[in-house]
């Protein structure tokens, strides 16, 4: 179905209309929101079941001009006695349009003479509802110039070549897996669609050179590989764990001597100090390089047969926590993570193939500028300082559609975008562990998601959240705390390490499958104690939720974001009892 979507959205906008893409999970309120809002005049739907789903509401409603079934049988849709609608399949659009190109062709012959307007490449291609973790859906204009933009620049990223197979897992509505899309299908390289269910067995199957997906997709896979690693031998076990830490210690002093490390200092290194600093980080390589190619051999082969990313998995549309970052690049899987935004088409900075810089968001691409300014002052600040990041270039987006005071506050008049993340650059140096880093693109969270605590201190949970996100028992957590005095957290615990872990700590009877909510919420605590103690700031009382965020119940966003507001107002009456 994916295909059909994306090729019906390409016909709209090589025909000049404007498409407005959603996803079939949204519910029938936000869609028939999303149609009325964006002014459409026609509805194209994957099935016919999606269809009945939405028709009593949109025939009621909506004013419809016709009605393009990608999938299925017309005589499946619910009509609702209304015949005043066309209904095409997709076979009966592609004839139609042949049809009316032979009558243009031959019009040129004729005495008709038809008429057509070219597409200019400031005009509106698509309008893209942003689902954000916060507030309410806006719709972000992106021109033809926008996108194109993106199929030129992302080969800087992905030197896709003939012959090469990409997997992915995204939304085919989504700016970045409509960019992803665009730019495979422009070098003529084959793509395959798969869903979270089915992951594990494409990768097996298909063996991609490259992945598409998210951040989540990339913990997914690293906690089912510990997961394998845990429930081995002790010898295995032990074996593994040796190997990774060795890989882990190789990767590290191969970014010192490679000058692919971070730093916020702009003071550079002296010459000597970068000198021996250097051989030292080379004379450890080589002593621990035969253990980290026996490694290779004997441990990571196994892993890369099943789930080949034999060129690079591409991680977008969120923040790829540093230790799963590590630990691919310690197995021989280089995952290149990027940054963009609905409103910049998406992509805007990616980190390279030969300058992978761990912990970054890479470079920006081309034509693409970046700066750093102060919280408040708006002043820019030099590179290694934190505070807002802006950014502009041909991939900045025209507005927010109707909505001229969100453009404002967006897009400045010099056409600089409020990205609304925190981060900063990294400085320039010509010596030292970090002379091939300058200028990329270091992410520490979104603005709006800071906790403002009673006390007035401010707080990034993401920080916190990453580090707890590291135990095997917290499946997922959201950091809350907002004019409280202290920190607290909602917990969605992984059960079965919980009870796998109560078991060896003799908490239950060997034999057990039950355990209290008591019981699990102090086996939490002590984990967070041990994964986030080197914070300033401490997490205190928690709450343990049942039910995990999906995108389903609306606490996720299609990009596998939680949707923090939406859980802190789910939870909120048993968050205030928290603090009581």
């Amino acid at each position: 179905m994916s295909l059909a979507c994306s090729r019906s959205s390409l016909g709209m906008m090589a025909s000049g209309a404007i498409n407005v893409v959603r996803g079939t999970r949204s519910s029938i309120e936000e869609l028939f929101q999303i149609y009325q809002h964006s002014e459409s005049v026609a509805l194209a739907v994957d099935t016919p079941e999606m269809f009945n789903r939405i028709a009593k509401s949109f025939y009621a409603k909506a004013s419809m001009r016709y009605i393009i079934l990608l999938w299925g049988d017309k005589s499946s849709l619910v009509c609702e006695g209304n015949k005043e609608v066309p209904v095409f399949t997709f076979t009966e659009v592609i004839d139609l349009g042949r049809e009316s190109r032979m009558a243009l062709i031959d019009s040129r012959d004729g005495d008709n003479q038809f008429k057509y307007e070219a597409i200019k490449s400031d005009d509106i291609a698509t309008l893209v509802y942003t689902s954000g973790t916060t507030g309410n859906p806006k719709g972000v204009m992106l021109t033809h110039r926008n996108l194109l933009h993106q199929v030129k620049n992302l080969w800087d990223i992905v030197p896709a070549e003939v012959g090469d197979r990409f997997l992915s897992m995204l939304p085919p509505w989504h700016a970045y897996e409509r960019a992803c899309e665009y730019f495979i299908f422009s070098y003529g390289v084959e793509q395959v669609y798969t869903t979270v269910k089915n992951l594990k067995d494409d990768l097996k199957q298909y063996q991609p050179h490259y992945l598409i997906s998210v951040p989540l997709v990339y913990e997914t896979l690293y906690s089912g590989i510990q997961k394998q690693i845990s429930t081995s031998s002790l010898i295995r076990k032990l074996v593994a764990l040796t190997f990774i830490r060795i890989s882990l210690a190789y990767m590290e002093c191969k970014r010192i001597y490679e000058g692919k490390c971070l730093t916020k200092n702009e003071k550079q290194p002296s010459y000597l100090y970068s000198t021996l600093e250097w051989l030292w980080a080379r004379i450890v390589a080589a002593i621990i390089f035969p253990i980290h190619m026996l490694a290779k051999k004997v441990v990571y082969s196994k892993i890369h047969s099943a789930i080949g990313i034999s060129k690079a998995g591409v991680s977008g549309g969120g923040s790829l926590p540093i230790h799963v970052d590590k630990f691919f690049e310690a197995i021989g899987v280089k995952v290149q993570n990027g940054y963009g935004l609905t409103e910049t088409s998406p992509v805007i900075a990616a980190r390279r193939p030969e300058c992978n810089v761990i912990g970054s968001a890479g470079h920006p691409i081309r034509h693409t500028k970046f700066k750093v300014v102060d919280y408040e002052t708006g002043e820019v600040l030099p590179p290694g300082s934190k505070g807002i990041l802006k950014v502009t270039g041909p991939a900045l987006m025209k507005g927010y559609y109707k909505n001229p005071s969100a453009t404002n506050q967006a897009l400045d008049g010099d056409g600089w975008l409020n990205t609304g993340d925190i981060g900063w650059i990294v400085p320039h140096h010509s010596t030292g562990r970090s002379r091939h880093s300058g200028g990329v693109i270091v992410l520490e969270g979104r603005a709006k998601d800071t906790i403002v605590l009673s006390t007035g201190e401010n707080v990034e949970p993401g920080e916190l959240e990453e580090a707890a996100m590291k135990s095997t028992l917290i499946q997922q957590i959201v950091v809350i705390g907002q004019d409280k005095r202290r920190l607290g957290a909602l917990i969605v615990p992984n059960k079965e390490e919980v009870l796998k872990v109560a078991r060896e700590l003799s908490v239950i009877d060997s034999n057990s499958s039950d355990i209290s909510q008591e019981k699990v919420t102090s086996l939490l605590y002590k984990e967070l104690n041990t994964w986030t103690s080197d914070f300033s700031f401490q997490i205190g009382p928690i709450l343990v939720v049942d039910d995990p965020f999906t995108i389903d119940n609306g606490l996720m966003t299609p990009t596998m974001k939680i949707r923090r507001d939406r859980v802190v107002a789910q939870y909120r009456d048993q968050i205030e009892n928290l603090y009581k």
